[in-house]
């Protein structure tokens, strides 16, 4: 029995996954500043950006990229 999920005939390039990718994490980057300002404002930078990127990125990996590629698949690709 096959179970293998079929490739996607034309792999986005690493320029369009770059895009993608920085269309998913600069909104979240300023959405996670806004939300976790008021608690992690003292900590030491560090630990703020360690704060920030255990929210950003799950977030973006998971939910943002994957919709975010699915769009341009559908509407901006096929206009090609």
């Amino acid at each position: 029995m096959n179970t293998a999920v079929p490739v996607q005939a034309t792999a986005l390039s690493v320029h369009e996954r770059a895009f993608i990718t920085w269309a998913a994490i600069f909104p979240l980057v300023v959405l996670a500043q806004l939300a976790l300002a008021p608690f992690i404002d003292t900590w030491p930078p560090v630990l703020r950006t360690l704060a920030m990127t255990l929210v950003v990125v799950p977030i973006a990996v998971y939910v943002v990229v994957p919709r975010l590629m699915a769009v341009y698949l559908r509407v901006i690709r096929p206009r090609r």
